[in-house]
C-alpha cells in the first residue's frame, strides 16, 4: 500500500511521464518528482523543456488543490504557466517541484514553483494561475 499522500499511475500523463506527485506534506506544498530516463531527454542528451514544464504544472495545480483539501485532487485548471530554464539536467537526475501558493480569492489562486535536482541545483522556476473548476 502507498503511503499517504503519494499519487501514482493516475493520469495518462502520469503513466506516460512516470513522475510521483506528493499531496501529504505537512507544509502543504506538493511535490513532483522524476527520476530522468533516456525517455525525458532531448536530442542534446539533457531534460526535455516540456517535461520540466509538466512537473511545474501538475505541482502547482497539486498545490492549488491542497488549499481546499488535503487529497490534492480538487480539480484546477491551469490558466497561465510562465516557465524560465535555468539548468540542464542529465539522465539519472532526479528532479522535484514543489509549487508555493502566493495569493489570489475564491477561484482563481496564483502559485510559484521551482524545480531543483538531488543535489540542490535550480533547473527552473515558474509562475502561474490557476482556477478552481468550480463544483457540478
Amino acid at each position: 500500500m502507498a503511503p499517504t499522500g503519494i499519487i501514482e499511475n493516475e493520469t495518462g500523463t502520469q503513466c506516460l511521464i512516470g513522475y510521483v506527485l506528493d499531496v501529504g506534506q505537512p507544509d502543504r506544498r506538493a511535490r513532483c518528482r522524476l527520476t530522468l530516463g533516456e525517455a525525458h531527454l532531448n536530442r542534446h542528451g539533457v531534460v526535455h523543456g516540456g517535461i520540466v514544464a509538466t512537473l511545474l504544472d501538475n505541482a502547482l495545480g497539486a498545490t492549488a488543490s491542497l488549499t481546499v483539501d488535503e487529497t490534492g485532487r480538487v480539480p484546477f485548471l491551469t490558466v497561465t504557466l510562465t516557465t524560465s530554464f535555468i539548468a540542464s539536467a542529465p539522465a539519472g537526475a532526479v528532479l522535484s517541484a514543489v509549487g508555493t501558493v502566493r495569493g489570489g480569492g475564491r477561484s482563481l489562486l496564483f502559485l510559484d514553483g521551482e524545480v531543483t535536482d538531488q543535489e540542490g541545483t535550480l533547473i527552473a522556476q515558474a509562475s502561474g494561475v490557476f482556477k478552481r473548476v468550480p463544483h457540478r
